[in-house]
């Protein structure tokens, strides 16, 4: 890959000190191709065809509602197109293009002939789980709303800790001691007793969750970037340009801070992993996502609740080892980039 004209040589040095990580770059190209193919999960998994052509029309099922009287049926309500009858309707004066998988994160295997939760077929590579519905859809559903999810409250722990930490750090005095006496009461609320409280008066949803966990998740962040705004402000060149009059605001942004970033980056992975860890539990204990919402942690209920059927819980045990190691080796490639005395050997 071909390194920007317009990068630093330290950065650039950096750049190629991640990619002789061999393991935290495949790690990174891995995780790139999961987030881009759950990405498009509708593409992957879903009960509807991608494309329909019937007579001289082209249809997508995915964008638009057609009813089943479009193609000779006789309801007028929305087309099921997993329907045998329906199927044989357009197969007469058309063709269907299906997804990969023929089934949708809440979609119902009626036709099989096992009892729930059934095993791995050549229908359900996964197997089903104890409503019927395909495991392996839901997983790539619940792989696309974690990555999102941990990405989402990952962005909002950055900003708002990096932003607190750098007003206390920059500005010192009192600013900093009233900031740390509101960080040591606000941090020391007891998240999970609130989620508990709030459920009972609100249902959970993806934003609403997202919202709450992201009021609580950036204070050890912001003690991080605190202590390095409070070291670097310290420093001769900090000083001297403060000196020559240059307004905080740009002395911030062009001197400061991007020495606090360092730590905030090598960090990232790790945020991320927490984010999934933490989504990943609530779901799990009930307090998450919305009953129904395909999740890792309801994979891992329904595992837990049906230990006759072991593919349930081994499906979500591998995806999540999967997702958290291929995060952990990405954290270790930019904590070694970042490292002074690993560039400096370069």
């Amino acid at each position: 890959m071909k390194l920007s004209s317009s990068w630093s040589p330290l950065t650039q040095r950096r750049w190629a000190q991640f990619r002789a990580n061999r393991r935290a770059w495949w790690s990174l190209i891995s995780l790139i191709v999961i987030f881009i193919a759950t990405l498009g999960a509708e593409l992957v998994a879903n009960d509807k065809p991608i494309l329909v052509r019937y007579q001289s029309e082209w249809i997508i099922p995915l964008l638009e509602d057609v009813p089943e009287s479009h193609f000779g049926g006789e309801f007028e309500t929305t087309t099921v197109y997993r329907d045998p009858a329906v199927q044989a309707l357009i197969n007469e004066q058309g063709w269907m293009l299906w997804p990969m998988i023929r089934f949708n994160a809440d979609t119902i295997h009626f036709e099989r002939a096992e009892p729930t939760p059934s095993a791995p077929s050549s229908q359900n590579w996964l197997g089903t789980d104890d409503q019927g519905r395909d495991v392996l859809a839901r997983l790539i559903y619940g792989i696309r709303i974690s990555l999102c999810f941990a990405g989402l409250l990952t962005l909002a722990t950055v900003i708002l800790g990096v932003g607190t930490g750098a007003i206390q750090g920059y500005w010192g005095g009192w600013v900093d001691l009233f900031g740390q006496r509101i960080i040591e009461i606000w941090s020391g609320l007891p998240v999970l007793f609130m989620l508990i409280i709030l459920s009972s008066v609100v249902v959970p949803n993806f934003w609403w969750l997202l919202g709450l966990l992201a009021l609580f998740s950036w204070t050890d962040l912001s003690g991080l970037v605190r202590a390095e705004f409070l070291r670097t402000r310290q420093l001769d060149y900090v000083r001297a340009a403060r000196t020559l009059g240059v307004k905080p605001w740009l002395l911030v942004w062009r001197h400061v801070l991007p020495n606090a970033l360092v730590t905030t980056l090598t960090l990232l992975p790790f945020i991320f992993t927490g984010a999934i860890g933490l989504l990943t539990s609530l779901d799990f204990l009930g307090f998450g996502l919305p009953p129904g919402s395909a999740s890792l942690g309801e994979l891992i209920a329904q595992g837990k609740n049906n230990l006759q059927s072991p593919w349930l819980g081994l499906t979500a045990f591998f995806s999540l080892a999967v997702l958290m190691t291929l995060l952990v080796f990405i954290g270790e490639g930019l904590r070694d980039a970042f490292d002074p005395r690993q560039v400096a050997l370069k």
